[in-house]
């Protein structure tokens, strides 16, 4: 932002820089800011005033430029998103005025929203979903065949908010489209808001990535101790991956029998547990192994609150 001294400087020489000064000064003591600051603070008088007139000349530009803000990308105040705001006290006699920054609003909800994003980590999983915010109500409306499926999430989050993190998780099972990862968004979005911390990954990428991890231990574990630690941990379209028993077994029930006890687990899918559990029955490995199924089913079923999601399929409608 271009200071007063500057401005003085580019005006048209002949005229005296004294000429400058009092213009400029009679302008900033009929501003209606200044008139205000002399309310709020009787001891300024124009002597103060002239004494500090670089500051005070800021702090009124500033309020302009807020006052028509154009956007934090384009803030023209010397620190984006914050304003001058002026105090004055007086110090053995003498009156002093004193300036600080002060972040604007929306300067604050960045912040805020870029701390509660920090502690979300997606895997695979389109970051439009976790970026776009969303009422209950507007989750609630927007499709009235899911409405049952909504009002047992939004009370599980309430549950959350007012109890802490729950031992139990959530199984979101219904038609592809139906809106599971979105609905799953939003709940990481909203416990986020509350400090948990939470990862999201989509089953079908993350089971064939795992398979290069092998060659890489120590990022391996890193991953997988992420997934046992995390807050909330959501497997996204669970069921549709192309299952071996090294991730069926060493991975993922790695993972689910560190969290059973301790945190909760978030499924979507498009099959129903029994479903799953054949899934999980059959690789292509080692064809058939009914007790490996029911092995991680055991590890899945006991700790889920299951939701059925209906509705229209939502994939590619505007």
């Amino acid at each position: 932002m271009e200071s007063l001294g500057d401005l003085l400087k580019a005006w048209p020489t002949g005229r005296s820089i004294t000429d400058q000064a009092k213009q400029k000064m009679e302008e900033l003591m009929a501003d209606p800011l200044v008139e205000k600051l002399l309310v709020r603070y009787p001891e300024l008088d124009e002597r103060a005033i002239r004494l500090n007139l670089n500051r005070v000349y800021q702090y009124v530009t500033e309020y302009r430029n807020c006052t028509h803000c154009p956007g934090l990308d384009l803030c023209p105040n010397d620190f984006e998103g914050h304003y001058t705001l002026l105090s004055s006290e007086t110090v053995n006699g003498s009156v002093q005025l004193y300036d600080r920054k002060v972040a604007c609003k929306k300067f604050v909800a960045r912040e805020s929203e870029q701390k509660i994003r920090s502690r979300i980590r997606s895997f695979y999983v389109d970051d439009a979903a976790l970026r776009r915010g969303y009422s209950s109500d507007e989750i609630l409306t927007n499709d009235l065949e899911r409405a049952k499926a909504v009002g047992q999430l939004l009370r599980y989050i309430d549950r959350t908010k007012e109890h802490g993190l729950q031992q139990e998780g959530l199984f979101l099972s219904g038609r592809f489209g139906t809106g599971k990862t979105f609905l799953m968004c939003y709940m990481l979005q909203e416990l986020a808001k509350q400090g948990h911390s939470g990862v999201i990954v989509y089953m079908p990428d993350f089971v064939e990535d795992l398979k290069s991890l092998m060659h890489e231990p120590g990022k391996l574990k890193e991953t997988v101790e992420m997934m046992k630690e995390t807050d909330l941990l959501i497997f996204d379209d669970i069921g549709a991956e192309n299952l071996n028993p090294w991730v069926r077994d060493h991975v993922l029930g790695a993972i689910l029998n560190y969290r059973m006890e301790r945190k909760p687990t978030f499924y979507t899918s498009n099959y129903e547990l029994d479903a799953l559990e054949k899934h999980f029955s059959f690789t292509s490995k080692d064809g058939e192994e009914l007790h490996k199924g029911q092995r991680i089913m055991d590890r899945i079923r006991p700790y889920v609150e299951v939701l059925m999601v209906t509705g229209e399929n939502k994939r590619g409608r505007k």
